[in-house]
């Protein structure tokens, strides 16, 4: 190749990274705006349907997947435009700066991953099984992905090392090598988790409680709606990893902004219909003391039924003499609530139950 080449060849490679360097910061910006947009048009919901509960898991999950989205794409945005001023960055900041951007965005998808492993739990009636092999699948998830992470930290070096002495703003946006196969396990566990959910909602495609969505349907709506979303982000970070795709790099400000303001607004919106449906039918101040009294005690008016109509189409009423025993307690709630956080509804199931956000 003629030296009037290899000029030529440097200059479309610099032009290219240079544009290169500039989609994640115009992508950013929005990310940011979006966030904190989310956020106060949520806030009031926030205010009402979350802090007034009581402290539990559910409670503190909402809250750390809400305020570390909004602290992550903040960092993102100090990081990539940092960078970008001239002097800055340097190869081993690059390097280094590398693993602990995909740590922190690891962190966030592994707490919402948390809290659809309890969903999906929840769906299939507390099932300690289901639980156990997903959270096995889910630490084999996260080994992978640090070990992918290693790998390509090792590597970032050589894969940098002609592009970090020129003149662009921030570090090298190059994605090659294994780097396709960082976000893979996770990709992979959603689609287990989708699995399940999907099963659930093939098996279980009409549940009503008088004529209305049950707590259940909901869950089952959400998480499809949410693992949709999730997945679809995954694949496109995946596809940007591989070079041959010539899709730009975006950065991972659009990803940590989409997962968390989607698994906050799904967590409200929960709370929100569990409370408003539920809580308003079944409200304590309504009901008697049911630790000081038998099961035999009415606490369902005379001559009125609960009816639940299944995907069988078998109806199954509860208490139409107005009594509600323990057996069709248990019916009830598994039909009802698709055993949630029962402790909100009925006091007297502290015992034994546990809070499922």
């Amino acid at each position: 190749m003629s030296l009037t080449g290899l000029v030529e060849t440097q200059n479309e490679m610099f032009v290219r990274l240079y544009r290169g360097n500039l989609v994640p910061l115009y992508v950013v910006v929005p990310s940011l705006t979006w966030v904190i947009h989310d956020y106060f048009i949520t806030l009031p919901d926030e205010v009402e349907y979350i802090w007034k509960q009581k402290r539990s898991f559910g409670r503190f999950m909402f809250f750390w997947i809400r305020y570390y989205t909004i602290f992550l794409v903040i960092f993102d945005a100090l990081q990539i435009h940092g960078f970008a001023i001239r002097g800055v960055p340097n190869k081993a900041l690059c390097i280094a700066t590398d693993p602990v951007t995909r740590i922190l965005g690891g962190i966030s998808l592994w707490s919402v991953e948390i809290i659809m492993q309890l969903r999906v739990y929840a769906l299939f009636n507390r099932n300690k099984k289901i639980a156990l092999f997903n959270g096995v699948i889910f630490v084999i998830s996260v080994a992978l992905f640090l070990y992918v992470m290693i790998v390509n930290t090792m590597n970032r070096e050589r894969l940098i090392a002609k592009a970090i002495m020129l003149p662009l703003p921030g570090c090298p946006a190059i994605n090659g090598g294994s780097q396709w196969a960082q976000w893979l396990p996770a990709t992979l566990f959603e689609f287990l988790l989708f699995g399940f959910v999907f099963y659930k909602s093939v098996v279980s495609a009409r549940v009503k409680v008088n004529g209305r969505s049950t707590l259940a349907a909901v869950l089952i709506h959400e998480n499809m709606t949410y693992f949709t979303i999730v997945t679809l982000v995954l694949i496109l970070n995946n596809l940007m990893a591989v070079r041959e795709t010539n899709i730009p790099w975006f950065g991972f400000g659009p990803f940590h902004a989409a997962v968390g303001i989607t698994t906050c607004r799904l967590l409200i919106h929960l709370r929100k219909f569990s409370e408003d449906h539920l809580e308003g039918e079944f409200h304590v101040s309504k009901l008697p003391d049911l630790e000081n009294v038998s099961w035999d005690t009415p606490i369902i008016a005379p001559n009125e039924a609960l009816e639940f109509r299944t995907s069988e189409d078998s109806d199954v009423t509860i208490s139409s003499n107005g009594h509600l025993n323990s057996h069709n307690f248990c019916n009830c709630m598994q039909l009802c609530t698709a055993p949630s956080s029962l402790t909100q509804i009925f006091p007297v199931a502290q015992a034994g139950s546990s809070h499922i956000p």
